[in-house]
């Protein structure tokens, strides 16, 4: 097989998905603000005060249009909704209309500001009703044309000794983007590997390989063989890979020279950090007061119980503290004594609970632990002592996820799922860690306005999800296998 020739049709088939997103995108992106540019010309401009309104002569109208369509360009690309072909239909629908809702309260604020006084609902609303419309229809029709051009990547697994049950199961639920149509063990050695992939990638039987969880010493030679041919692949990361994700890259000598530093965050961003968190909480804490007030109310009439829930959590280098939540759960939820997390179908969790959790009021009073510094706004979630040590038996390195302070959201919780994997979970948390910046502090506290409303993030886990990590290490110890 030609490598160049082969690395050219692939640079010219990305290219050409590159230009059938952003014309797909912007088009959507031109009906919605098509559908202000509209009501701002009929309706909202009349609203405004007279001084300004004289002031707004044809290019002034153009420039508020432009301002509109940047902000909805920025959040739709910050919330996935320009990602066609990538998301699911409904999620990318979501996302979409959730950017626009953001935008028209974002222009609503701007324009009522420009009129002096809060401008009336009414043509918002109904601007609002008529983009989600155009969304839900346009994407859909955008979403199906984009995958019958570029159907999607097939896939030939190497894996190891340890079972692809997981895989599978990710991909399967992804079939849209992802077949897996071959698998092969990594025992049947390099050569027969490399026979393997040739014959499946000329065969058209597969156009990509998956490296999944194998060594290290086994993947390598894979990779530069994969790279050498221009043949695309796809690796599940090891936490080390993770870990080297955020390196610096340093020009000392004439080699390069990676460096991974001993602590994570710099004092100067830890000071905007802390700044961060006492200005966010403080507005939160006043904004949620009505509902934190109803839902102590509400708590407390369903069942007499306490109103809070008080629990021993690790922070930062393990230090421990006391996690504030509104109860969800009977009061009796644990009399045994025994640290369980909440599953699936969770028979303690009262009604009231399970209401306030799947909105996420339950979180509230953590604005207080971080106004006292307990947490932080972003940052991994903070888990039980009882939890960690049962984790750590299973993966050491599990501790990695305290060089930081706990936060009342993350990476993995933004990325992630409730029950999402701890081994996955760490490498997210890693992956925030390791590659902290403000920037991306504010961008995961704005990802996380859509979680809140979206449902899959708020499932429990599976019963058997600890027992399965130890079965894991007992194979590995039996295995002698390695990082």
């Amino acid at each position: 097989m030609d490598a160049g020739k082969n690395e050219r049709k692939l640079r010219q088939r990305e290219s050409l998905k590159r230009l059938v997103n952003l014309c797909l995108s912007g088009i959507c992106l031109g009906l919605e603000a098509g559908v202000f540019a509209y009501c701002w010309m009929n309706h909202f401009r009349y609203s405004i005060v007279e001084e300004v309104r004289k002031q707004l002569w044809f290019k002034g109208n153009m420039l508020e249009i432009a301002i509109y369509g940047a902000i909805l360009v920025f959040l739709s690309s910050m919330y996935g909704g320009l990602r066609l072909g990538y998301l699911k239909n409904v999620e990318l629908i979501f996302s979409q209309i959730f950017a626009t809702f953001i935008a028209n309260v974002l222009i609503y604020c701007e324009l009522s500001v420009m009129a002096t006084e809060l401008l009336a609902p009414d043509i918002f609303l109904s601007m609002m009703f008529t983009q989600m419309l155009i969304v839900a229809v346009y994407i859909n029709v955008a979403n199906r044309f984009y995958r019958f051009i570029f159907p999607p990547r097939r896939l030939l697994l190497i894996y190891g000794d340890r079972p692809t049950d997981s895989i599978y199961g990710k991909f399967e639920s992804r079939r849209d983007k992802y077949i897996i149509t071959g698998a092969i063990h990594v025992r049947q050695g390099f050569d027969a590997l490399c026979a393997e992939i040739m014959r499946a990638y000329e065969a058209g039987e597969c156009n990509a390989v998956l490296l999944g969880d194998i060594s290290v010493k086994d993947r390598t030679p894979l990779i530069k063989f994969c790279y050498a041919r221009s043949i695309r692949f796809y690796i599940l990361p090891k936490i080390t890979d993770v870990i080297l994700m955020g390196a610096e890259e340093l020009h000392v000598f004439d080699s390069p020279l990676l460096l991974t530093r001993e602590y994570c965050l710099t004092m100067e961003q830890r000071w905007i950090k802390r700044g961060m968190d006492l200005v966010f909480s403080l507005i939160l804490l006043v904004l949620a007061s009505p509902v934190m007030l109803l839902t102590a109310m509400v708590i407390k009439l369903y069942d007499g119980g306490p109103i809070l829930y008080k629990q021993v959590r690790c922070t930062v280098n393990q230090k421990w503290f006391y996690i504030m939540k509104f109860r969800s759960m009977r009061t009796d939820a644990e009399k045994d004594g025994v640290a369980r997390l909440a599953r699936k179908n969770d028979d303690r969790i009262t009604p009231v609970g399970r209401f306030i959790r799947k909105c996420r009021i339950d979180e509230l009073p953590q604005l207080l632990n971080i106004l006292k510094g307990d947490m932080s706004f972003i940052g991994p979630r903070p888990e039980r002592p009882e939890i960690i040590a049962q984790y750590m038996e299973v993966m050491p390195e599990f501790v990695y996820r305290m060089k930081v302070k706990a936060g009342l959201a993350g990476f993995a919780q933004v990325y992630g799922k409730y029950n999402t994997s701890p081994y996955d979970k760490l490498k997210l948390d890693l992956t925030y860690i390791e590659n902290y910046s403000v920037w991306l502090d504010f961008k995961l506290m704005m990802l996380t306005l859509k979680v809140l409303f979206w449902p899959d993030s708020t499932e429990g886990i599976e019963s058997e999800q600890i027992t399965a990590l130890r079965e894991e290490k007992q194979r590995k110890q039996e295995n002698g296998e390695e990082e």
